[in-house]
């Protein structure tokens, strides 16, 4: 818990109105290292790994990858326990608060404590909190969780209040990797309203103006994952697009 830029940075764009703009790189489906190239060569902010699940052993190989092509900040958005190195500088320690099953409120954060203790990762508590968006997702389902649903705004309002008062540093809402659609603009506007730490938003952001909504109704970080993977000309688009705001 040595380092404390990335965190710092996040609420330094804050306090001036700046958006950033995450990469969601998950190990299974990383294919090539020319995602990595364009997020070096039009100012992605940082680039998050990480996946529900990780099943082909990938996840060292590619922290080692994007760590030879970038000196972009590299955060660990850990699926369970064993998403965890050296190599990366900072994790989201996530408490899924949106659910209530324990193992993903504190279980797996016990198991993990003197591995993150011994590190030299800065850790960066967060409240995480899945947005149901008509479809189950990979999180929602590993996790054994209902995310919140879509249209129940006041939920994810106090929910959102709750984990600030507990603490957290960070709100973050994703409706899902691969999402059919983004949270919604009122949610997102309400949840802003309500709380004074960051708040990221990701899942279903596909298109350029899909982030500039969510930027625009109070995302201080918007998290692109699949989509970017599939067209890497949008990394140069929304990047461009958010940090003109």
């Amino acid at each position: 818990m040595i380092n404390q830029s990335f965190y710092l940075s996040v609420l330094e764009c804050r306090k001036k109105k700046k958006k950033q703009f995450s990469l969601l790189v998950d190990p299974d489906k990383f294919s090539s290292g020319d995602v990595i190239s364009y997020a070096e060569d039009f100012n992605v902010d940082c680039i998050m790994i990480g996946g529900s699940i990780i099943s082909s052993g990938s996840f060292e190989k590619c922290l080692n990858l994007i760590k030879q092509r970038t000196k972009i900040p590299l955060v660990i958005f850990p699926g369970n326990y064993l998403q965890i190195s050296h190599k990366a500088d900072a994790i989201l320690l996530l408490s899924l608060i949106s659910g209530r099953n324990a193992e993903f409120l504190i279980g797996n954060h016990v198991t993990a404590a003197p591995l993150l203790k011994a590190s030299n990762l800065e850790i960066v508590p967060t409240g995480y909190m899945l947005i149901g968006n008509g479809s189950q997702t990979s999180a929602a389902y590993m996790s054994n969780t209902n995310p919140i649903p879509s249209d129940k705004d006041e939920i994810a309002v106090s929910t959102a209040i709750a984990g600030e008062m507990l603490g957290l540093k960070l709100i973050y809402l994703d409706a899902g990797s691969g999402a059919e659609s983004p949270v919604r603009e009122s949610m997102i506007k309400k949840v802003r309203a309500n709380i004074s730490i960051p708040l990221i938003v990701g899942g279903g952001i596909n298109s350029v103006s899909k982030a500039i909504s969510a930027c625009t109704m109070g995302a201080d970080m918007i998290v692109v994952g699949n989509a970017a993977e599939k067209n890497f000309k949008l990394i140069k688009q929304i990047s461009k697009a958010i940090h003109e705001l």
